[in-house]
C-alpha cells in the first residue's frame, strides 16, 4: 500500500513537471515571443504540425507514420541482433578467462572507436539500405550490451560462488544459478542503455544517408527551415524511446525480483 502511494506521488510529480514545461514553453514562444521568426514554435503549433504530418507527405515525400515504421524496423532489427550476439559475448568474456584473454584486447580496441565513425565505412560497404543502417545499430548495441553484461558477471559475490562450490556445483551451474541471476540488473541496464544508443545510431545514419526515417525527416525539415517539423521529429523519437524503455522496465520487474 505504501509503495503504491509512493508510486502515485512520483507519477503526479512527473505529470506536474510536464505541464510546467509545456506552460513555460507556450509562454516563451507564444505570449512573450522570446524566440522570433519561428525559431521555437509553440506547443500548439507543434501539435498542429504533428496531426497534419500524419497525412501530409510534404516536404520529405512521406507521412510521419512511414518515417516511424522505417526507423523502428531498422532499430528493432539492429537491436535484436546486437543483443543476441552481445549477451553471450559479455557472459563468456566475463566467466571464461581464456575467452576474456582472447577477445577482450580486440573488443577494447573496437569499442574505443565511436559508433558514428563506422557510418561512412558501413555506407561504403553496404550502401544506405536496411542492411547498412541495421549494421550501424548493431555496432552501438553490441558494445553497450557487452560492457554492461561483462560488468554484471564480474560483480558476482565471491562468497556465493564459494558456497556453490562447496555444495559441488559445476562451473556452468554456478554461472547459471549464481552469476546470471545476480547480474540481471546490470544486464537490463545494458539493454536500456543500448536502446538509447540504437536510436542515436539510426538518427545519425539517417541524417547522413537515407531516403526515409525520422532522422531523414528532421534533416529535410532543417533544409526547408521547418523548425516545427524538426521538433515533431525530435518529440516523436523521445516518445517512442520512452515507450520502449517502459516496456523493458516491465520485463525487468518480471525477471529481477526484490525490486520496488
Amino acid at each position: 500500500m505504501k509503495n503504491r502511494l509512493s508510486d502515485n506521488k512520483y507519477k503526479m510529480i512527473a505529470f506536474i513537471n510536464i505541464v510546467v514545461v509545456i506552460t513555460v514553453w507556450y509562454l516563451l514562444s507564444e505570449v512573450f515571443q522570446v524566440f522570433r521568426n519561428g525559431m521555437l514554435p509553440g506547443p500548439n503549433v507543434i501539435l498542429e504540425t504533428f496531426i497534419s504530418k500524419l497525412n501530409s507527405k510534404s516536404p520529405d515525400g512521406n507521412t510521419l507514420l512511414v518515417h516511424i515504421v522505417s526507423s523502428l524496423t531498422v532499430v528493432i532489427t539492429g537491436y535484436i541482433i546486437g543483443v543476441v550476439i552481445g549477451l553471450p559475448t559479455g557472459i563468456f568474456m566475463a566467466w571464461y578467462r581464456p575467452i576474456d584473454y582472447l577477445v577482450r584486447p580486440v573488443f577494447d580496441f573496437l569499442r574505443c572507436i565511436p559508433g558514428l565513425a563506422w557510418i561512412p565505412v558501413i555506407t561504403v560497404w553496404l550502401g544506405i539500405d536496411l542492411k547498412a543502417k541495421a549494421a550501424i545499430i548493431f555496432v552501438n548495441v553490441f558494445v553497450g550490451t557487452v560492457v554492461n553484461v561483462y560488468s554484471g558477471i564480474k560483480q558476482t559475490d565471491q562468497v556465493k560462488i564459494w558456497v556453490a562450490q562447496i555444495f559441488g556445483a559445476s562451473h556452468f551451474e554456478i554461472l547459471k544459478r549464481v552469476a546470471l541471476p545476480s547480474a540481471l540488473p546490470y544486464i537490463f541496464t545494458g539493454l536500456k542503455v543500448s536502446l538509447g544508443m540504437a536510436w542515436l545510431g539510426i538518427i545519425a545514419a539517417e541524417l547522413l544517408a537515407a531516403q526515409s526515417g525520422l532522422g531523414y525527416m528532421i534533416q529535410v525539415a532543417r533544409n526547408f527551415g521547418r523548425a516545427d517539423l524538426v521538433i515533431v521529429g525530435m518529440l516523436t523519437i523521445g516518445l517512442i524511446g520512452a515507450f520502449l524503455t517502459y516496456l523493458l522496465e516491465k520485463v525487468e520487474h518480471i525477471f529481477v525480483k526484490g525490486r520496488n
